[in-house]
């Protein structure tokens, strides 16, 4: 069954994004402009509610309270919220903020602000929505909703997790909060005007950043700050030695709305139970797969319809299969490169990761095929696979170069790689002088078989039988 998960409460400041796409290819003659022509219109929710969208498509139960009123902007966001998260509102004193967005492909040209509302006030409803949260993302954009609930907050982080995504315009986080999200230009803002920076620095560097780091959690009174660092990942801080998070792979894309992912994944780690680290670890690599899929455009595009995988989830969380599908629909929407890689992965070795590590660096994402148990058992005999197929998925998902993992029971991957259509199907070097089955398949709609190196002398086989002739302990039997 698929364990449920934990409601999330998103609390801040709403906006209505828009963008203008189009291509440049000349310059205006009455002045050195870009002329934008071709251009096509697209909306979607921003700020806090675009962090409790994302929050959201995880399969979450998630309710936003944030300030609406009744200007065009409102009533559009409302439309697009609508079936997608509860709704607590606050009244909104002005017409809701919205950005539009002049994009030549994917590079902005010029944005466009409009609107200053802010919130009016708390209702008791949204108190109650405060009160009975099991945790809590704060999303403040500088618009005051965070500013007018600020007491329920502080006593929600007295008991729950809460994240707090800071913004420049907006107020210091409550004391307690679990983990606070600046982005490193905002940590080093943050703390001079909390009169913690005692000594220059480079905007760009750690040390800059940690130092940043461990001044506002004595500032703000946080458990912890973990500081985003865009290509480079995020540094945690409790307050003393900081912990750097990479990013799994380096990624071109749009990285607008990526703050929004990684507070909105942090938040939900921890109101799943998770350590602040692993929340964070799990939050880079969000962000990250988040911009190699197309950013916001892509991940508030209504997603295609699947029917759901039959029987048990093997991951013992929602079904990988399906989440492979849709990694590979979003990454090909965005105009990424969509690698798959297969394999029993029965005992995961050297061979294994420095074969999945050269393919996550061939394109946007790489999505793991997987033998079931059954597929394993055909091809193996009875005594594998040594590990179950739900450990394998979890061991693999856990690796930072893995997007996603799809289960096929067939004894070869044909199936799963017609519904993924990857662009690369990347398989280790001895397989240099073999044509696989699968190639004709791959070849048919454009994709390309891309062999790798592979380590020698690394293999599952090898590994079972090097420990089953492992000598006993003194004192004891082998274990």
């Amino acid at each position: 069954m698929t364990a449920p998960r934990t409601p999330l409460l998103v609390v801040g400041d709403a906006l209505l994004d828009h963008d203008l796409c189009g291509r440049a290819d000349r310059l205006a003659p009455d002045a050195p402009v870009p002329v934008v022509h071709g251009t096509r219109r697209s909306s979607r929710p921003g700020g806090a509610a675009l962090a409790a969208c994302l929050a959201a498509a995880d399969g979450r139960p998630v309710t936003l309270v944030t300030a609406l009123g009744d200007d065009e902007s409102s009533a559009a966001l409302r439309d697009l919220l609508a079936g997608r998260v509860e709704l607590v509102e606050l009244p909104l004193d002005g017409e809701l903020s919205s950005k539009t967005r002049v994009l030549a492909g994917d590079r902005p040209l010029l944005r466009l602000d409009d609107g200053e509302g802010r919130a009016r006030e708390a209702t008791a409803r949204a108190r109650t929505a405060v009160a009975d949260a099991d945790a809590v993302l704060v999303a403040d954009y500088g618009r005051g909703t965070a500013d007018v609930l600020g007491e329920s907050l502080a006593q929600a982080a007295a008991r729950a997790p809460v994240v707090w995504d800071p913004h420049l315009r907006g107020g210091p986080p409550v004391p307690g909060v679990r983990l606070c999200t600046p982005s490193a230009q905002e940590a080093r803002l943050l703390a001079r005007r909390a009169g913690q920076d005692a000594e220059p620095g480079d905007d760009a560097g750690l040390r800059t950043a940690a130092r940043d780091a461990r001044a506002l959690v004595r500032a703000w009174r946080a458990h912890a700050v973990a500081v985003t660092l865009g290509e480079r990942g995020a540094l945690l801080s409790h307050g003393e030695t900081p912990l750097l998070v990479p990013t799994p792979a380096g990624v071109a894309g749009d990285p607008c709305g990526a703050g929004d992912r990684f507070a909105a994944a942090a938040a939900a780690l921890l109101a799943d139970g998770a350590l602040t680290e692993a929340a964070v670890q799990g939050a880079v690599h969000a962000a990250t797969r988040y911009v190699a899929e197309g950013g916001a455009r892509a991940a508030t595009a209504p997603e295609p319809h699947h029917e759901p995988a039959a029987g048990p989830d093997p991951a013992g969380d929602r079904d990988p299969t399906a989440d492979a599908r849709r990694t590979a629909a979003r990454v090909r929407a965005a105009g990424g490169t969509v690698v798959a890689a297969g394999g029993c992965f029965d005992l995961l070795h050297a061979g294994h990761v420095a074969l999945l590590q050269a393919a996550r660096r061939a394109g946007d994402c790489l999505v793991v095929c997987v033998n079931s148990d059954a597929s394993v058992r055909r091809r193996k005999g009875d005594g594998r696979p040594l590990v179950p197929v739900a450990d394998r998925v979890r061991v693999l998902r856990a690796l930072e170069c893995v997007d996603a993992v799809a289960v096929f029971d067939e004894d070869t991957p044909e199936r799963v790689l017609a519904e993924l259509r990857p662009h690369l199907w990347a398989k280790g070097g001895d397989y240099a002088r073999t044509r696989l089955p699968e190639q004709p398949l791959v070849e048919s709609w454009g994709g390309q078989v891309l062999l790798l190196p592979y380590l020698d002398g690394r293999s599952t086989t090898g590994l079972a039988r090097r420990a089953a002739q492992a000598p006993a302990p003194a004192g004891g039997p082998a274990r």
